[in-house]
Formats: structure tokens, sequence, C-alpha cells
């Protein structure tokens, strides 16, 4: 019998979607403005076993675009409440934590002998990045990565496209720059992107408080609907039994 929380899943995708997507272990790695909102559809559609990756706490900056950062939890560590809300979605969840900044160091770790149907790479910092995507590449792991989301305001501008196709990227290009170094075929990545030109749009680039590091600009809608197709790319690669191909 079809859990309540799920009827109108199953209604569209047919019960032996649903069934799939319930046996289904998907990882989501880096839980903030795209991960956040992916991690939520991900939750609310039935899928039976998430592991959560990130490192790191919430702060008042976070609140602007971060689904997880509320005032309540503020100074938390972003793995604890993001299960805390997966589970007060869907309580028979399983719910894996992986508390820890992601690099090669620690691939194996979180990803060796986990039976992992997809992956969901919200990361931002390129290097680490990079030599993700190459690791679950070279170990025939699914997954669909998040290009840049900051200095956007377009949202129609985001798309599903190979990482060969991408343009007016700049994350989008550094990527495949070093890939390029690592091996990876960029024609075979998928990733949701802004083809929103940047128009000038880095002069909004501004220091912090301690002048150390860039802070961009950015808006929840962005953000969240970036995370929302990452989440629903994945969705329908599970529930139909077929890696969905994005369109250029």
């Amino acid at each position: 019998m079809v859990d309540e929380r799920f009827m109108r899943t199953a209604l569209l995708l047919g019960d032996d979607g649903l069934k799939r997507l319930e046996n289904a272990t998907v990882a989501v790695i880096g839980l903030g403005a795209v991960g956040g909102y992916a991690l939520e559809a991900l939750a609310r559609a039935g899928i039976g076993r998430l592991i959560l990756v990130d490192f790191d706490v919430f702060e008042p900056t976070n609140i602007n675009r971060q689904l997880l950062a509320l005032t309540s939890t503020l100074g938390q560590k972003k793995v604890e409440a993001a299960k805390n809300r997966v589970m007060d979605i869907n309580p028979k969840c399983k719910v894996e934590l992986q508390d820890c900044f992601v690099n090669i160091e620690n691939f194996d770790e979180i990803f060796e002998n986990k039976k992992i149907d997809f992956v969901v790479d919200a990361i931002d910092s390129i290097k680490e990045k990079c030599a993700m995507m190459a690791y679950l590449f070279e170990h025939n792991i699914p997954f669909v990565s998040a290009m840049g989301a900051a200095l956007k305001t377009d949202v129609s501008a985001l798309k599903y496209a190979k990482l060969s196709n991408t343009a007016y990227c700049t994350m989008a290009r550094k990527i495949r720059k070093n890939l390029k170094t690592l091996g990876v075929d960029e024609q075979k990545i998928d990733c949701v992107y802004s083809s929103e030109p940047n128009n000038g749009s880095e002069k909004q680039i501004i220091k912090n408080q301690a002048g150390k590091k860039a802070v961009l600009g950015s808006l929840p809608t962005v953000t969240a609907i970036m995370g929302l197709m990452l989440a629903h790319h994945v969705i329908l690669s599970l529930a139909k039994k077929e890696k969905r191909t994005p369109s250029a």
C-alpha cells in the first residue's frame, strides 16, 4: 500500500516508479543554497536512503538563499539540520551523515561500497568539484552537477546540458579546463547551468568583513530552481529506470 505522503508521486510515476525511488540511494554533496533545495525535493519524492555530505555550519548570511538556514538553525551543523528536515518529511528514510569537507582523501570513505544510485554535486570549490567528478566518472557512479548560480537573475536562463555545451558560465569554463587535464570527457557530464550573460555583473562582487574572501551576490530564486532541477533530473532518471539525457 502506498504511503499517503507519496500518493501523488505514485499517481504520476506509477507504483513501480515510486518503489524504485524508495529503494534508491542518493548522495547530496553540499547542503547550501542549491543542495538544500535539491535535498528537499528528493526527500519529498520518497528517496529511501540519503547520504548527506557537508562540513559547514549555518551563518546569518545563509538565510537569504538556503532553505535549511533559519534563525533556529544558526550555528548548527548543516548535516544535522538536513537530517532533521528529512526525518520530518519522511521518517522512514535512512539518512547517513558525512560531516566533512569533500576532497580526494575521503572520496573512498564517502562513496566506496555504498551502492549509490545517483550523486547530486552541489559544491562550488572548483578543485574538489573537478576531482570528485573525475572520481565518480571513473567509478561509473551517475551524477549531475550544479554550475554557477551566483550573480544570476534570469531564472528562465537555467538549463540542462552536457558540460561541453555550456556557455556564459565562468564556473563551467574553469571546470572544463580542469577536467581535460584529468582525462574526463566533458561531453558525458550532465549539469544544470545558467546561460545568462554576465553583463558586467562581476562588479557586484564584494569583500567580507575580514577582506579575505570574495562574496558573490545571489538570489534565493535562482539557487532554489537550480537545486530543484538537479533533483528533478535524479527523480526521473531513477523512477524510469534509465538515465535521463538533458537537452543540449
